[in-house]
């Protein structure tokens, strides 16, 4: 392809993607379904006139990765630890712990009965179907009450972190349940500790680096650091987490002489440009994901009865099982929170990573996309819903 037309192409789909964005935040309507539609369209003119897209299976999981590393990073740089935020951080932590494993449970139940496998495989398949998507949630919440935004904001927050953790112990517990905790937790006290160490030393760097780069070699170095814990199967996601709410929160963790040392007189303002390449770099990153992940959809595995069913019923045990969590964690009334629940990129992306061995036999392609789609329709007329109604409110 001439490198023109590359250049075109990819200056489009930032465009069309940012397009998209300003669409959804006015109509509420999450970008993740216009970019898979486009990645849809896109495949079937590239088919009419003879084009093929190389590496697609290889870029996609790669895309999904960084995304999600940013994603994590964006989250982190946004959670506030102060003291009058404990209740909501207490509360946002139960609801998105119970909201996993209770939602895992009954899918993975739900496969059980359906495919007859060992209950271990269902529960490793049915795992990144109970994770919330911030990328999807947070444009589509703007409308609500701000007790609510925050709520929602938190709890998808910590659903992917604690999500992304929960699926490594299961991987990890594979042969020996008792292993893979001394594992686990082995690991992630390691790598707590390492995190520690490198927020120090990067907020030192932060502070001393003149040169006019400064936060992409230090986003560089994240994702050094992530991919070399990744290989050695440490909780490499920690590390982004600890970094993001450290830098947000560096009034908890530096203090007295520390301050000093560390901190300079331009460092809100940097902190604020660190947040703003982030959010940049993430929205580029889900572009392309979602419209290559639209672009290797096969049509025909969405109109598979048996995914469209399978679908349907994850859906309606998430919903089910949201109104219990909410009950339990949310004070106030919980429409339309009940409806809030899409999926989005961490489920693809951990969908995909499901080793070979571990894959359940008769679980159609279909249902990861069908279930980030139908999830993503139910937020948007939950919240559609209940403005239509405050509406009617106000006119009478």
């Amino acid at each position: 392809m001439d490198s023109s037309i590359l250049i075109i192409v990819l200056s489009l789909s930032v465009l069309i993607s940012y397009a998209f964005d300003l669409f959804s935040s006015r109509f509420n309507m999450p970008s993740v379904l216009l970019l898979l539609l486009l990645g849809m369209l896109t495949r079937q003119a590239t088919d009419y006139f003879g084009v093929q897209v190389p590496y697609v299976n290889t870029i996609l999981p790669t895309l999904g990765t960084l995304g999600l590393i940013l994603i994590v990073l964006e989250n982190g740089l946004d959670l506030e630890l102060y003291t009058e935020k404990l209740n909501l951080l207490r509360r946002t932590l139960l609801a998105s712990l119970l909201s996993i494993i209770g939602a895992t449970l009954l899918m993975a139940g739900t496969l059980y009965l359906l495919l007859n496998d060992s209950f271990y495989h269902c529960l490793v398949a049915a795992l990144p179907f109970s994770i919330i998507s911030s990328a999807v949630v947070i444009p589509g919440i703007a409308s609500l009450s701000i007790g609510q935004r925050e709520f929602m904001v938190y709890e998808s927050a910590f659903a992917g972190i604690l999500g992304v953790m929960a699926y490594n112990f299961l991987l990890l517990s594979r042969y020996s349940v008792w292993e893979a905790i001394w594992t686990f937790t082995r690991d992630t006290l390691t790598m707590a500790l390492l995190s520690l160490i490198c927020c120090f030393l990067l907020l030192y760097l932060i502070g001393r680096i003149n040169h006019r780069i400064k936060f992409l070699p230090i986003i560089s170095v994240l994702f050094l650091v992530y991919a070399i814990a990744e290989l050695n199967h440490l909780s490499s996601l920690l590390l982004i987490l600890i970094f993001g709410l450290f830098l947000n929160n560096t009034e908890l963790f530096v203090r007295g002489r520390l301050n000093l040392v560390l901190k300079n007189d331009l460092f809100e303002k940097e902190l604020e440009q660190l947040k703003n390449l982030t959010a940049e770099g993430g929205f580029v990153v889900r572009t392309f994901f979602f419209l290559i992940l639209g672009y290797s959809i096969v049509p025909q595995a969405l109109i598979d009865i048996d995914a469209l069913i399978v679908s349907c019923l994850f859906i309606a045990l998430v919903v089910l099982w949201r109104w219990v969590t909410l009950r339990l964690t949310f004070r106030g009334g919980s429409n339309p929170l009940l409806w809030i629940a899409p999926r989005g990129l961490i489920t693809i992306l951990l969908y995909l990573n499901i080793p070979q061995d571990l894959r359940l036999l008769g679980f159609r392609e279909g249902i990861p996309i069908l279930v980030v789609v139908l999830s993503s329709l139910v937020m948007v007329a939950g919240v559609r819903r209940r403005s239509v109604s405050e509406g009617e409110k106000g006119i009478e």
